[in-house]
C-alpha cells in the first residue's frame, strides 16, 4: 500500500541546504516523491542515494557503495546503467515498489556555462508503477496490464470502479457495491488499484482491496471530485458533454475522473491515448468470486503457473492483442444472451468456412502489436520500431480487409464481423506509404541513435550524412599521409571527447614530429604513458565539420521522427479502432479453429433456467490426455431441470472423477457465457448471474484460518448470495470436523440449497446417508460415478449415470496410492467389523470386538500372521539376482529375526 501525492513539490529537506549542490538537487527532487525509490540520472548511470539506495541494493542483488558525505556520515549509494534500467525496473515493480524516473533536462555543457559548480538540470519525467508501464520488457505480451480506480459518493454511498489499460488504451467503468467489490476485482485481475484514503476506513471495502492482491496507492479524497472528474473528462476527449459516451453516475464519473488525475501524475503531465470510456452494466457480467476463480484455474494454476489453465488449453489466437482479448472475455464472461449470441455468431462464422479462416488466420500471424506500440508513442516513449509496428499493423490491416471481403459470399454476415471490417477499412494508405518512404529498414531502438531514415527521404539529410561519412573517409586519407610524411607507419588519428580529434605516436617516434621543419605543422597536446599527442590545424578544421555535418543529420532525424509521431497520434482513435477491430476477429477465428479441432459444439443459451448438457467433457483434462496418449475422456450428461431435478447429489468412490465432472461443467458455463463453443455433443444453458465454487481444501494460516474454517466461510458466501439464477458446485462439504457435524453441516446445507437459494447445483459428497434427502425434496437427484471392482483392485469408469453409490472403495484407492500392506489389511479387517454395527447402538460393541479396542492380548495366531506380512514386505523388496553369498546369508539371519518367538 502506498499514500502519494507527487505534485507536493513545495515539501523539502531542511537538512538540503547543507548539502553538496548535486545532494541537494536530489533532496529536493525526492521531496516531491514520497514513497518512490528515485532513478537520479547522472551520466550513464541511474544513481540511488540514502534510503533508497540501500532498499534497492537488497532487493536488486547490486553493491552498495558509498559517495561522499551529508551531515557528517557516509552517503550509501548504488548505480544501475541506463542501457539496462528495463530489466532493474522489471524487478523491482514486481517486488512492489515505484520508481520516480529522473532525468537530466540539458546538456552538462549548458551547465557549465553557468558557472563551474552549476548542477545539470533535472526533472522527474515518469513515475513507475505496476498499473502505468508501457515498456515490452515491463509488460506479459499476452496479457492486459489494468490500473484501477475505485470511488464513492458519500451522500449515496454509491460505488465505481474505473479501470484502464494505458499500454493498449483500454478504458472502461461500472457501478458496484460492498458486496460485489471483491468479485468485480477479481474479475478486473488490475495490477495496481488508485481508492481515496477514506475508503479503507470501511471495513468490507478494506478486505476487498487487500484480498485482491493488486498493489494499493492512497490518494486524497479531493482527486475523486465528481466535478472536477467531469471536466477532466471533458477536456481529454474534446467533449462538451459525456452523455455521447452513456449515462455515467456521479460515482463513475468520480472513479474515471481520478483515474485519469493518476495517470496525469505519473506521466508528468502528458496522457497516453485512451478509447472513449466503455460503460458496462453491473448485471451484464457473469460475476465469478476470487475462491472460485482459483479453484477453476481460469487463468492460471493453483501453483501459479499458466501452463495446465483453462486459458491455456483454449487459446489458439496468433496475435498478442487477441491473446488479451481472449484473457478478458474468459475472466469476464457475459451474462446477457443477447450479446453471448453476437459472439456466437461472429465465432460461427468462421467455423462454417474452413478456407477463409485459414486465409485469416495466415494474415493476423504476420499482425505485430500495434496497440501497444501507439500506446508508447502517444506518451512520448515510442522509437522508430513503433512506428514500423504501425506501418506493418496497417498494412496488415488491409490485407485481412480484403480476406474478410472476399468471405461476403457466405450467408449471413455476422453484425459484429461487419463493424470489424468497417474499422479495418479506415486504416490510412497515406499513412502507411508515408511511414514507408520514411523508414529504412534496420531500425534502432531508439530515435537519439539516428540512421533511421530512409536515404532519398529527405536531400538535406542525405547530403549531411554524406558530408560526414565522407569526412571520416578523408580522417583515414589523412592518416595514411601524415605517416608517410613523417616515415611512422604506427601514427592513429584517434578521438575522444577531451582532445576531439588527435595524432598519436609512440614516444619513441615522437622526435620526427617535433623536429624544426614539422614543429609548426604539429602541435603537442598531451603526454600520456608510452605515447604523445598532436593536433593539426588541418585536423581541427575536419573536425568542426564533421561535428557540424553528424549534429545537423541527428537534428533532421530527430525532427522527421516527432513529425512522423505527430502523424501518428493524430490518427491514434482510427488506429486503436483497428488493433481493437483486429484483436476481436483473432479471438473469433481462434475460438472456431478451437472448436474444430476439439469438436465442441455451438451452445444454446436463453433465459431459461435450464441446464442440459449431453456428452459433456472437461477442456483441459481432454487436453492433457490427449497430449499424453494416456486415453480418451468420457463424456459424461448433466440435465439440471428447473421443475424436477435442479440439483444433483452425486456420490461415488475417490479418484472416479467426481470433482473432474463438478469443474468441467462450471467451466461449460464460463466458456459458453464468454462465446465460445463449449467441450460437448449439445448444451442448452439457462444464463447464469453468478458462479460458486467449493471445491478443493486450503488453510489460511496468514488469518488464522483453518482447512475447514475456509471451507465454512465459503460456503457461507454462496448460501448468501446465490439466487436462483446461479449455477453452484460443492464437494465434500462437512469432510474436515467430525462425522456427525459434518453430516449435519452437508444435509442443512442441500436443504438451503433446494428450498431457500432454489438455484442449480452440483453437490459431491461420501456421506451416502444424505441419498435418503431425494425421498423428501422433489427436486433433488441421485447420481454417482460408476466403479467396478475386480480380484480386489478397483476400476474406475468415469461414468456418471443415475442412482447411488454402494461404497467408497477407500480402502482400495488407499492401496492405489502405495499405503503400506500391513496398514492395508488391518483397514479391511476394520471396515468389516465397523459394517456389522448397523446402528449406532451397537457400535460401541463393534468397537469392542477390535483387538485396538480389547483389554484382551492378540493371539499367537494373529502374531504368526502380522509376522509373515512383514517377512512378505520384506522379501518382495529383494532382487536375488543381485546378492552376494555374505548379503544373502545376513539376509536370512534378518528374516529369522522377525518370525515370532526369535530375538
Amino acid at each position: 500500500m502506498n499514500q502519494m501525492d507527487p505534485r507536493a513539490t513545495e515539501a523539502r529537506d531542511k537538512t538540503a541546504v547543507q548539502a553538496t549542490p548535486v545532494m541537494a538537487q536530489f533532496l529536493e527532487v525526492k521531496a516531491g516523491y514520497p514513497g518512490c525509490l528515485l532513478f537520479y540520472r547522472m551520466g550513464d548511470f541511474y544513481e540511488l542515494f540514502f534510503a533508497d539506495a540501500e532498499v534497492a541494493a537488497r532487493d536488486l542483488g547490486i553493491a552498495l557503495t558509498k559517495r561522499g558525505k551529508h551531515l557528517g556520515e557516509d552517503i550509501p549509494m548504488c548505480g544501475v546503467p541506463v542501457h539496462a534500467a528495463d530489466n532493474y525496473l522489471q524487478r523491482l515493480i514486481r517486488l512492489g515498489h515505484r520508481v520516480a524516473v529522473c532525468e537530466q533536462m540539458e546538456d552538462p555543457s549548458e551547465a557549465r556555462k553557468r558557472g563551474a559548480k552549476s548542477v545539470v538540470r533535472r526533472g522527474v519525467v515518469r513515475l513507475v508503477t505496476p498499473g502505468t508501464l508501457t515498456e515490452d520488457t515491463l509488460l506479459e505480451q499476452r496479457s492486459s496490464n489494468y490500473l484501477a480506480g475505485l470511488a464513492r459518493v458519500k451522500a449515496s454511498g454509491e460505488l465505481a470502479l474505473a479501470w484502464a489499460d494505458i499500454s493498449s488504451g483500454d478504458l472502461a467503468v461500472m457501478s458496484s457495491h460492498s458486496g460485489r467489490l471483491a468479485a468485480d476485482l477479481a474479475r478486473l485481475a488490475a495490477r495496481e488499484i488508485v481508492v481515496a484514503d477514506s475508503l479503507l476506513l470501511d471495513p468490507a471495502i478494506s478486505q476487498a482491496l487487500t484480498e485482491c492482491g493488486a498493489a494499493l496507492t492512497l490518494l486524497p479524497a479531493s482527486r475523486f471530485d465528481s466535478i472536477t472528474g467531469e471536466r477532466r473528462l471533458k477536456e481529454h476527449f474534446s467533449v462538451s458533454a459525456l452523455e455521447a459516451f452513456g449515462n455515467f453516475s456521479r460515482a463513475e464519473i468520480a472513479s474515471l475522473g481520478g483515474l485519469l488525475d493518476y495517470i496525469l501524475i505519473t506521466q508528468v503531465g502528458r496522457l497516453p491515448h485512451l478509447r472513449a470510456p466503455r460503460r458496462e452494466e453491473p448485471s451484464g457480467a457473469l460475476l465469478i468470486d476470487m475462491a472460485t476463480r482459483m479453484n477453476l484455474e481460469l487463468t492460471r494454476t493453483l501453483t501459479g503457473e499458466k501452463a495446465g489453465s483453462l486459458l491455456s488449453a483454449i487459446d489458439l489466437t496468433v496475435t498478442s492483442s487477441g491473446a488479451r482479448a481472449l484473457a478478458s472475455r474468459l475472466s469476464n464472461p457475459l451474462a446477457e444472451p443477447e450479446a453471448i449470441t453476437n459472439r456466437l455468431d461472429e465465432v460461427g462464422y468462421f467455423h462454417n468456412s474452413a478456407a477463409m479462416r485459414a486465409k485469416v488466420r495466415e494474415c493476423l500471424a504476420n499482425m505485430p502489436d500495434i496497440e501497444r506500440s501507439l500506446g508508447r508513442l502517444t506518451v512520448g516513449r515510442g522509437g522508430p520500431r513503433d512506428l514500423a509496428t504501425i506501418r506493418t499493423g496497417l498494412s496488415c490491416a488491409w490485407d485481412l480487409g480484403d480476406q474478410l471481403a472476399a468471405g461476403n459470399g457466405l450467408a449471413g454476415i455476422p453484425t459484429n464481423v461487419e463493424f470489424r471490417r468497417t474499422a479495418i477499412g479506415e486504416a490510412d494508405r497515406d499513412l502507411i506509404e508515408c511511414l514507408t518512404l520514411a523508414l529504412a529498414d534496420d531500425l534502432p531502438a531508439f530515435a537519439r541513435d539516428g540512421g533511421f531514415v530512409r536515404a532519398g527521404y529527405l536531400p538535406e539529410l542525405d547530403h549531411n550524412r554524406q558530408l560526414r561519412d565522407q569526412t571520416r573517409q578523408v580522417i583515414a586519407e589523412l592518416q595514411v599521409k601524415y605517416a608517410e610524411e613523417a616515415g611512422i607507419k604506427g601514427l592513429k588519428i584517434r578521438h575522444n571527447n577531451f582532445l576531439g580529434y588527435f595524432i598519436e605516436v609512440t614516444s619513441q617516434s615522437a622526435g620526427a614530429l617535433q623536429a624544426p621543419s614539422r614543429a609548426a605543422t604539429f602541435i603537442h597536446r598531451q603526454t600520456v604513458a608510452n605515447a604523445m599527442r598532436f593536433v593539426t590545424a588541418e585536423l581541427a578544421g575536419l573536425e568542426q565539420r564533421i561535428a557540424a555535418a553528424a549534429d545537423r543529420a541527428l537534428v533532421l532525424e530527430q525532427e522527421i521522427f516527432e513529425k512522423l509521431v505527430n502523424q501518428v497520434t493524430t490518427q491514434s482513435s482510427v488506429i486503436s479502432r483497428i488493433a481493437e477491430a483486429i484483436a476481436g476477429i483473432d479471438v473469433a477465428a481462434s475460438l472456431a479453429e478451437l472448436a474444430e479441432r476439439q469438436r465442441y459444439v455451438r451452445p444454446r443459451i436463453d433465459s431459461s433456467l435450464t441446464f442440459d448438457i449431453r456428452a459433456g467433457r472437461h477442456p483441459v483434462v481432454e487436453a492433457m490426455l490427449a497430449k499424453s496418449a494416456s486415453g480418451s475422456f468420457v463424456p459424461n450428461d448433466c440435465r439440471l431441470i428447473e421443475d424436477s431435478s435442479r440439483i444433483w447429489l452425486l456420490t461415488g468412490p475417490n479418484m472416479a472423477g467426481k470433482s473432474t465432472f463438478l469443474r468441467q461443467n462450471a467451466l461449460i458455463v464460463i466458456m459458453a457465457q464468454m462465446g465460445s463453443y463449449v467441450p460437448a455433443e449439445q448444451a442448452h444453458i439457462g444464463i447464469v448471474d453468478r458462479l460458486f465454487s467449493r471445491v478443493g481444501a486450503a488453510d489460511d494460516l496468514a488469518r488464522g484460518r483453518s482447512t475447514f474454517m475456509v471451507e465454512m466461510v465459503e460456503t457461507a458466501a454462496i448460501l448468501n448470495q446465490a439466487t436462483a439464477r446461479s449455477f453452484v458446485i460443492l464437494d465434500e462439504i462437512g469432510r474436515g470436523t467430525a462425522t456427525y457435524d459434518g453430516l449435519s453441516i452437508a444435509w442443512a446445507v442441500i436443504e438451503q440449497l433446494h428450498d431457500g437459494n432454489r438455484c442449480r447445483a452440483l453437490f459431491a459428497t461420501h456421506y451416502h446417508e444424505l441419498t435418503a434427502l431425494s425421498a423428501r425434496l422433489p427436486l433433488l437427484s441421485n447420481a454417482t460415478v460408476k466403479a467396478r471392482e475386480w480380484q480386489g483392485e478397483v476400476i474406475f469408469l468415469h461414468e456418471v449415470v443415475p442412482g447411488v453409490a454402494d461404497r467408497s472403495y477407500g480402502i482400495q484407492v488407499a492401496r492405489l496410492a502405495g499405503l503400506l500392506q500391513p496398514v492395508v489389511s488391518r483397514a479391511t479387517e476394520i471396515l468389516k467389523t465397523l459394517e456389522r454395527g448397523e446402528t449406532s447402538a451397537n457400535l460401541k460393541s463393534a468397537f469392542e470386538d477390535l483387538p485396538l479396542f480389547s483389554v484382551s492380548r492378540p493371539t499367537g495366531r494373529e502374531l504368526k500372521r502380522n509376522s509373515q506380512s512383514q517377512v512378505e514386505i520384506r522379501m518382495a523388496s529383494i532382487s536375488p539376482d543381485e546378492l552376494s553369498p555374505r548379503q544373502a546369508l545376513d539376509l536370512i539371519y534378518e528374516l529369522r529375526a522377525l518370525l515370532p518367538g526369535n530375538p
